[in-house]
């Protein structure tokens, strides 16, 4: 018997074997019921996923970057993740990075073969010049790709921090990760499927990291996304609302506010509750790694 029919994503899941004959109402009670178990399995897994957060906030804090990588649906979870850190932190693209075996088309359009060069992961990696305060995250389901044990390995001979995420436990992956986050959901629905709760459960989990990693680095105030990239209409109501939250100032104040700071939110707010200049503002942040509370209680601090 091949070892890939012995994963546990690969079993055949009891509670389905006749959903082929299922109506659609038994289908889709049968997935909601499975679905439930998600959150529970990635609740397993918090003290590792923690380890890793602070591994990202210390790359971070030293110029260091994360990379996703996988292959197929694992690595487009990973670009799901990394796309969104930009508009949502005003984060530079090279800062969250996911690397998809096949390239960009892989995308949209399995390449294939790409998944099974392990050389191919670890040459992905060296274009992208890794250093050993980079965080390289390898994911798949499986925890067998070779794409992604290749990127590991060459990871790991850089001294980055390496990190595996698969939903099978004892996994190959893992054996050259210095982290593992092994969220075991079981058999899916549809034997092998892991697009389905396995995938959920990583893409939960990367939200957890990028999201915690930006919170720690002063990208949120409150639950408000401060460093927000307001480059749409949608986005700059979205920062004037944030701004009249926080500082309690009407409208029309912060939309005047924000003009002037060029729709920066954070400069913003710290401008308005502490009554600076612009300037000044801008020094207190700096003076504050960022975080809003701590330029606030500065500000305070050196009037009083």
């Amino acid at each position: 018997m091949d070892k890939i029919s012995l994963l546990t994503t690969e079993k055949s899941n009891p509670k389905t074997h006749q959903i082929d004959e299922m109506s659609i109402t038994e289908i889709l009670n049968v997935m909601n019921e499975e679905d439930q178990t998600i959150a529970l399995s990635v609740q397993r897994v918090l003290p590792q996923v923690e380890e890793v957060i602070s591994k990202v906030v210390t790359a971070f804090q030293n110029e260091g970057r994360l990379f996703y990588v996988g292959a197929g649906t694992s690595g487009r979870i990973g670009i799901l993740d990394a796309v969104e850190c930009p508009p949502t932190f005003s984060t530079s693209p090279d800062l969250v990075q996911a690397i998809l075996a096949g390239g960009e088309g892989a995308m949209f359009r399995a390449v294939e073969g790409a998944e099974d060069d392990e050389e191919l992961g670890a040459t992905d990696l060296k274009n992208l010049s890794l250093t050993s305060s980079d965080v390289v995250i390898g994911i798949a389901a499986s925890g067998r790709t070779p794409y992604v044990i290749g990127a590991l390995k060459y990871a790991g001979q850089c001294g980055a921090t390496t990190v595996s995420l698969t939903s099978n436990l004892n996994s190959i992956i893992s054996k050259y990760a210095s982290i593992q986050i092994e969220v075991v959901t079981g058999p899916e629905i549809l034997s092998g499927s892991t697009r389905l709760r396995a995938a959920t459960a990583h893409k939960m989990i990367l939200n957890m990291i990028s999201t915690t990693s930006m919170i720690k680095t002063g990208k949120v105030y409150q639950n408000f996304m401060i460093d927000l990239n307001a480059s749409n209409y949608k986005l700059k109501e979205r920062a004037k609302k944030i701004v009249c939250t926080v500082t309690n100032v009407d409208y029309s104040t912060a939309e005047a506010v924000l003009e002037e700071t060029e729709y920066n939110v954070k400069l913003a707010i710290v401008m308005i509750l502490t009554n600076e200049k612009k300037a000044e503002a801008i020094k207190l942040i700096s003076k504050s790694n960022g975080f809003v509370r701590q330029a606030i209680n500065l500000s305070n601090n050196e009037r009083g």
